[in-house]
């Protein structure tokens, strides 16, 4: 596994404002909203239920009880609540909610690394399109993917996908950018298509068979994950038309 550590900035032509508001309302959101994790009420009105987005209708459940995978032991799993709105709605606002402490900090140290150099070609005002189209596109893949099954009544959130989104713009846009890396448990500098392409190949090997979207046993929506990098590779050249160019960050630049 390729685990990001920073990459080259010394080209920077702009402050990111966008993605470093993006990163506070994801976290005011889990801390504010979903109580760190607690409120499930809320988690449970606000996330994306793929049943609810093919029908349009809101879906409410009682809490239940589901068995542990790896242990066996028999848990008490919160039902799905009231959506005060339309359930299309909850397409977006599931794009700022976690599901805890580990998954937002995985999430916003990749949107750390990756975005501002997307939204310096970009400008702030395309890239927070960007950000939304892509995190749209992967939510619909995941829908899509689970239109049926068990896996429709199964809430699914987070930042991931726009964030793959946003990879899949800097492998198109900033391709030889240097990344300074984990791997294997050394410390190395390689170019961002293989980066970024590592991680994309290990999203489609976890996928692989799983093509309901993701595995109840790992919670992970691979199919989000997929299909907002491939969104975000699509439209990254067409968001920095007209856009004035720069060096793909051969210089080297830690932050």
């Amino acid at each position: 596994m390729v685990f990001p550590i920073g990459d080259d900035n010394s080209d920077m032509r702009i402050v990111p404002v966008v993605n470093y508001v993006l990163i506070a309302i994801n976290v005011l959101v889990f801390v504010l909203f979903q109580g760190m994790g607690t409120n499930d009420k809320f988690t449970y009105s606000f996330s994306t239920v793929p049943l609810e987005i093919r029908t349009g209708k809101d879906v409410v459940s009682d809490d239940h009880v589901v068995v542990d995978p790896a242990t066996g032991q028999e848990l008490m799993a919160p039902g799905l609540q009231p959506t005060p709105w339309s359930v299309y709605l909850t397409l977006l606002t599931s794009m700022f909610m976690h599901g805890g402490t580990a998954h937002l900090l995985g999430n916003m140290w990749f949107l750390w690394i990756f975005g501002d150099n997307v939204e310096d070609r970009m400008g702030h005002p395309r890239y927070l399109g960007f950000y939304l189209l892509t995190g749209l596109a992967a939510s619909m893949s995941h829908v899509v993917m689970n239109l049926h099954g068990p896996g429709s009544l199964i809430p699914c959130l987070g930042a991931s996908g726009a964030i793959s989104g946003v990879m899949g713009a800097y492998l198109a846009l900033c391709p030889n950018r240097q990344v300074r890396v984990l791997l294997l448990r050394v410390v190395t500098v390689i170019p961002g298509y293989i980066a970024v392409g590592l991680w994309f190949l290990f999203q489609l090997i976890s996928g692989i068979g799983l093509f309901g979207g993701g595995s109840e046993e790992s919670g992970v929506a691979y199919a989000a994950h997929i299909g907002g990098f491939v969104a975000g590779v699509l439209l990254a050249k067409p968001f920095v038309m007209g856009r004035p160019e720069t060096s793909d960050g051969r210089r080297f630049f830690m932050r």
